[in-house]
C-alpha cells in the first residue's frame, strides 16, 4: 500500500508495542534544516558542499575547515526547534510503545522534543559537541564557536593542537560500532520498523530495514521520495511527515 495515511489504521500498527523508528533529514526540514539528497537538497544544489563533511578534504584543506566552521555557526545561530514529527515520536515514547529511536540526524531535535537520550541512537553523532581528531578530547560546540567569533577561523584543540571537528560522522569516517550494534539489535527485536524522512540509501544504516523485515517486523516508510525499500514495506506514505506521523501513530486529535 502506498500514498496516503489509511483512514483506518491496520491492526498490526495500532497494536504494536515495540516500535523501532529510524529518522533521516526529512523529519527536520519543517524545523528549517534542509535535507541533503532530495531534489532541492544541499548536495543536489551544490555538490561542492559535500566536501565540508568529507574527512579527507576536511583534514587536508584549511579553507574547507574555515567554511565548515562558518556553516556550523550559521546552523547554531538559527532558530531551530522541534516540529510536529519530533513531538509525535516523543508522545509515542510516553505511550510506552517506542523501543528505540535511531536517527541519522545530528541536530539533537529528538531530545529537544522530549525523547529520552537513552532511547535515541545517534548513528552519525551530534553537532552539539566537537572532537579532536588527534587526541579525541571533546568539548561543546558553543565553546568552539565562541573562539570562531573571537577571531579564530579554524580553532585547534586546546590540549594537543590537533584538528577539531564537529562530533559527527563525516564521509570517510568510521561509525561507532557500539551505536550501530545497538541499532541492529533494536531492529531485530521490534514488531514495527518505521523509517521516517530517510532516503534509505546510506549504508549500513539502510540495512536496518532488511534486518527488521527478516526478523518478522512490519515495515512502514514515510518519505516524500521513493526509496529502495518501498517494495519491502507493508505501508508507504508520501504525505508530509508533520501531519502524517501523528495520524499514523494514532496521536492526532
Amino acid at each position: 500500500m502506498s500514498g496516503a495515511v489509511p483512514d483506518v489504521l491496520p491492526d498490526w500498527l495500532t497494536s504494536a508495542r515495540r516500535i523501532c523508528v529510524l529518522t533521516g533529514a526529512g523529519i527536520s526540514t519543517d524545523s528549517g534544516i534542509p535535507d541533503y539528497r532530495g531534489p532541492n537538497g544541499v548536495w543536489t544544489r551544490d555538490p561542492d558542499a559535500e566536501k565540508l563533511v568529507t574527512l579527507s578534504y576536511y583534514v587536508a584543506d584549511p579553507d574547507i575547515r574555515r567554511r565548515a566552521w562558518l556553516m556550523r555557526r550559521d546552523l547554531q545561530d538559527g532558530d531551530v526547534r522541534p516540529n510536529a514529527g519530533h513531538r509525535a515520536l516523543a508522545d509515542l515514547e510516553r505511550q510506552g510503545r517506542l523501543l528505540a529511536l535511531i536517527t541519522q540526524n545530528v541536530d539533537g531535535l529528538h531530545q529537544a522534543a522530549g525523547s529520552s537520550p537513552e532511547l535515541v541512537l545517534e548513528v552519525h553523532g551530534t553537532v552539539h559537541e566537537v572532537e579532536c581528531l588527534s587526541c579525541a578530547d571533546r568539548t561543546t560546540m558553543r565553546s568552539a564557536l565562541d573562539r570562531v567569533d573571537a577571531g579564530e577561523p579554524d580553532p585547534a584543540c586546546l590540549h594537543c593542537g590537533g584538528v577539531l571537528k564537529s562530533a559527527t560522522v563525516s564521509f570517510g569516517q568510521e561509525l561507532d560500532e557500539r551505536v550501530l550494534a545497538a541499532a541492529a539489535e533494536a531492529a531485530a527485536d521490534c514488531d514495527v520498523f518505521l523509517a521516517v524522512g530517510t532516503s534509505l540509501q546510506v549504508w549500513p544504516v539502510a540495512g536496518l530495514t532488511e534486518i527488521a523485515a527478516a526478523s518478522g517486523a512490519r515495515v512502514v516508510v514515510v518519505n516524500a521520495e521513493p526509496t529502495p525499500f518501498d517494495d519491502l514495506a507493508d505501508l508507504v506514505v508520501r504525505e508530509p511527515i508533520g501531519t502524517a506521523l501523528p495520524r499514523l501513530l494514532g496521536l492526532a486529535d
